[in-house]
């Protein structure tokens, strides 16, 4: 996914730009792979002065892009997703434009966002001509000379948040970036919104567009506990879903446990709800493995990911446990972890998902996008069951059909679980508390719009080349 952090003071922001954009590492870690943030650019801070600047943590291309343009000297950064790459480029290089950044053999997509923005007479313009002519989403932050432009995705999945404190504004996509900085949150921006911050102003350039579809899955596994997207904060939206399952579970165990990190909220709530114990039947191990630290070959980052997770033996022994985790996507990491936990004497091992099952690939901020379909294990069973991967997904996606209930049995069946249940949608967009219209639920249900929208969010988007 990745996230990004500008910020501009009137005094040296060096400090608060580098901590800013590393309190935002954990939102990506494909191009972090032999070292994480910090340990990049810690040594050199001394050598960098500013009032204002911007970083990202990518996890797509080599960002910042710089520009010189009609519209003056400025870089750009992104959070963004385009589906349509390859025929936006072929549209550009047909205008005679060209392409210097390259990722992986593939032109950067922060690149060609600064193409587009460089066709607007201004960078509103500019602006919404990324929005109308991309497939996906985009959140992104200019620096100029005068200031930093932030404008949040045209359907707000990718969040922005302000912060302020004396003499400096920030902007950010988690508030996790604020409270040690002495930030203080004052607002999100809304979906399509474009502001422009100088060290003592906002100025809003666009106003929000009424339609929104933040991404559900930022509750779920991306956030950083102590972030709000939307004024809702993660850890209590984790927990209210865990208690929900907890009240309505009906099997009898002895304790709980949060597989770490982003089970263990969901796992709290559920222990509530149950009227049983949390137990740290299994920990995570980070002296050596940090946060941000996953490697770019599938056999190897498996391994690292069981490798993280410690199970104590102590209390895993004659236990019933229900471990709480975020998702399943491939199942793999889970199945040698189900495994590891019996072997260490578990009496049974009960799985409990924050979320319904992962039944479609994600389009729009690459969380599941950067898979084939296949790879997920919903897929290979409804292949397995059907002859074909895409065939009835609604039906398998609806809570407690007839083949919805076959594809769980199977995924508990194949991770060797005594029992495995998922959060009911319902339940998540509650715990939520946004209408489900507001949520983007496209990997778990195929919803993917809200219609329901003021005409007028055409307005700026009427642009062409």
């Amino acid at each position: 996914m990745g996230g990004f952090f500008g910020t501009i003071s009137t005094k040296c922001c060096v400090n608060d730009l580098f901590y800013g954009t590393d309190y935002n590492s954990h939102l990506g870690t494909r191009r972090l792979e032999r070292d994480y943030f910090r340990s990049k650019f810690e040594d050199e801070l001394d050598s960098f002065a500013g009032h204002q600047g911007i970083g990202v943590i990518s996890d797509t291309d080599p960002q910042p892009i710089l520009v010189n343009s009609h519209l003056g000297r400025y870089a750009v950064v992104t959070v963004a997703k385009i589906n349509n790459l390859e025929e936006v480029a072929r549209e550009l290089l047909d205008r005679r434009m060209h392409f210097s950044e390259y990722s992986a053999n593939t032109i950067n997509q922060t690149e060609l966002v600064a193409l587009l923005i460089n066709m607007g007479r201004t960078f509103v313009e500019g602006i919404n001509l990324v929005y109308r002519k991309i497939e996906g989403s985009c959140s992104m932050l200019i620096l100029t000379e005068k200031g930093i432009i932030a404008a949040r995705d045209f359907l707000g999945r990718t969040p922005i948040v302000i912060g302020k404190k004396d003499g400096a504004y920030a902007v950010s996509s988690e508030t996790t970036s604020f409270p040690n900085l002495e930030f203080h949150r004052v607002r999100d921006l809304g979906p399509g919104e474009i502001v422009f911050l100088t060290a003592d102003s906002m100025e809003v350039l666009q106003e929000p567009f009424q339609r929104e579809q933040i991404c559900s899955f930022l509750w779920v596994y991306y956030g950083f506990p102590a972030s709000d997207y939307n004024g809702i904060n993660v850890e209590a939206v984790r927990e209210a879903n865990g208690k929900k399952m907890g009240e309505n579970d009906d099997t009898e165990v002895d304790s709980v446990c949060g597989v770490p990190d982003s089970g263990v909220g969901m796992a709290l709530g559920y222990a509530e709800g149950k009227g049983v114990p949390y137990k740290r039947s299994v920990l995570k191990y980070t002296p050596t493995w940090p946060r941000s630290f996953t490697p770019g070959n599938q056999e190897r980052r498996a391994l690292v990911a069981k490798m993280k997770l410690i199970p104590n033996p102590a209390l895993l022994k004659d236990q019933r446990v229900v471990f709480c985790d975020d998702s399943i996507v491939r199942g793999t990491q889970l199945k040698d972890n189900v495994r590891t936990f019996f072997e260490y004497g578990a009496k049974e091992v009960h799985c409990r998902i924050s979320c319904p099952p992962l039944v479609y690939g994600c389009p729009f901020i690459g969380f599941t996008s950067s898979k084939s379909d296949m790879e997920l294990i919903t897929r290979r069973i409804i292949k397995d069951f059907e002859g074909d991967d895409k065939k009835n997904l609604g039906k398998y996606a609806q809570t407690d059909s007839p083949e919805y209930q076959r594809m769980v049995a199977e995924i508990a069946k194949r991770l060797g679980l005594t029992t495995l249940k998922f959060a009911k949608l319902e339940d998540l967009i509650e715990s939520i508390g946004l209408p489900k219209c507001r949520v983007c639920t496209h990997c778990f249900d195929g919803s993917s719009y809200c219609h329901e929208y003021d005409n007028n969010d055409e307005r700026q988007l009427k642009l062409d080349f």
